[in-house]
């Protein structure tokens, strides 16, 4: 298998992307800069999910609807030879991982990693007292008053790698990556709860190379999110952390097209989709989607 690097956008609009338990469950931050913050475990958990809801059985979950170690998902199977979990569990030939089996330490290193997603712009957190209906305790006699924490406006990028050798030791294929690509755009969405609703997949790119030794980079150092001309005035937009809106918003991704026409020699494939609601700027115009500013690459839109 190739080498992979992954460039992932979504937003988030009055919601809580990801909860910090050691902050009363408020959006992740970087305080010092006014940074939404979202792990990569929050990312494959959504991944892991979808594959859930697809009917699959995965290795990172509960045992009966309760959560479990390890060792005791491992202890749960019929068949605890290395063919058996590479073969049934999707998400290990994913993101890898480490179990006991009959005192042998296995541990798998995901080929598919991402590190930590942060906002493109300047965020703003949003906090309210919610009262539940329910009472605290038999004898109380009012409903409990409690916290809701949410983020404004983020719009949060994430940069992830395949690595074409780590692929051979989990056995991962290419319709495990394909489903990769499918749970980016359709996880999110799919799996709302009260506190994620509100977050939409707005941009995904994964560049495929033409060998398993080919890296470029973060791509998230070759975009720039600016403000949409179109609303400075009537919104009173002045700066990135005024946002509201993903169209209030354009990506000038310059830079990355760019970089990318320089090693166009070195990719193979660039599979991705692009939301319609996400302008993109190139050279300062306007282009209407990744078709026409990527037209000399092979392009695979996920479906």
């Amino acid at each position: 298998m190739n080498n992979s690097e992954i460039l992932y956008l979504y937003d988030a609009k009055l919601t809580n992307p990801n909860g910090d338990p050691d902050e009363e469950n408020r959006p992740r931050m970087d305080y010092d800069r006014s940074i939404n913050l979202v792990s990569d475990l929050r990312l494959k958990r959504y991944i892991r999910d979808y594959m859930i809801l697809n009917g699959e059985d995965i290795f990172v979950t509960g045992v009966n609807g309760e959560p479990v170690t390890a060792d005791k998902r491992i202890s749960e199977l019929p068949d605890k030879s290395e063919d058996w979990i590479l073969s049934n569990w999707r998400d290990v030939r994913l993101f890898g991982a480490t179990m006991t089996v009959k005192k042998d330490n296995r541990t798998y290193i995901g080929p598919v990693q991402f590190n930590w997603g942060y906002s493109l712009n300047e965020v703003e957190l949003l906090e309210a007292s919610i009262t539940s209906h329910f009472s605290s305790s038999e004898s109380a006699t009012q409903g409990t008053i409690g916290k809701d924490f949410r983020v404004k406006y983020s719009l949060i990028s994430f940069f992830g790698v395949i690595s074409g050798n780590r692929a051979e030791k989990t056995r991962l294929t290419e319709e495990d990556v394909k489903f990769l690509d499918k749970a980016m755009k359709y996880a999110i969405p799919n799996l709302a709860t009260r506190s994620k609703i509100g977050q939409y997949p707005r941009l995904y790119l994964r560049v495929e190379y033409i060998d398993n030794k080919t890296m470029l980079g973060d791509f998230r150092d070759l975009i720039t999110l600016n403000i949409n001309e179109n609303f400075k005035d009537v919104r009173s937009i002045k700066d990135t952390r005024d946002i509201r809106d993903i169209e209030e918003c354009e990506l000038d991704i310059t830079k990355l097209v760019e970089k990318l026409e320089k090693e166009r020699s070195r990719i193979n494939k660039i599979y991705y989709f692009h939301d319609d609601n996400l302008e993109l700027t190139v050279n300062g115009e306007k282009a209407r989607d990744l078709k026409e500013v990527l037209s000399q690459f092979n392009l695979i839109e996920i479906e």
